[in-house]
């Protein structure tokens, strides 16, 4: 049994959406953007670098698969990947797929306005889309 827990901040702004084989898929509570964070499930790792060559390989290979999966799923002009952990140190890795006409383009979504918390029903809507796509992937093929 893992004793792998997420950071109480991490769990306080997002949704859990599943189990990947590496990561734990969490959606942010942000419906301005689709939004995703990917977080390894090891404890006191905070930098990619901290993590085994395979296990960084298959971080990124999760990160690929389920960038891929959200842009053909959802639509979006450009996706953005990015580890900051300058607040919430356990390392995470945030997928969010932009828009051109989306409330913070072309800069990033951090510091831009404020949060737009998901209702219940499109919470569920969008954790059903997700998980869908999800489902879809093979996680077999190369990435």
């Amino acid at each position: 049994m893992s004793d792998f827990e997420p950071d109480a901040r991490l769990v306080e702004d997002s949704y859990p959406v599943t189990e990947l084989p590496f990561c734990q898929l969490r959606l942010m509570n942000d419906a301005r953007f689709p939004w995703l964070l990917l977080i390894p499930r090891r404890t006191g790792v905070s930098e990619v670098f901290e993590l085994g060559e395979a296990e960084q390989r298959q971080l990124w290979r999760e990160a690929t698969l389920i960038g891929r999966a959200l842009k053909e799923g959802f639509g979006g002009d450009k996706l953005n990947i990015a580890t900051l952990g300058n607040m919430v140190p356990q390392l995470h890795l945030h997928v969010i797929l932009r828009r051109q006409n989306d409330a913070a383009w072309p800069g990033p979504v951090w510091g831009h306005g404020q949060a737009e918390a998901y209702d219940l029903d499109a919470l569920a809507d969008m954790r059903d889309r997700l998980l869908a796509q999800v489902e879809g992937i093979d996680w077999s093929r190369e990435a």
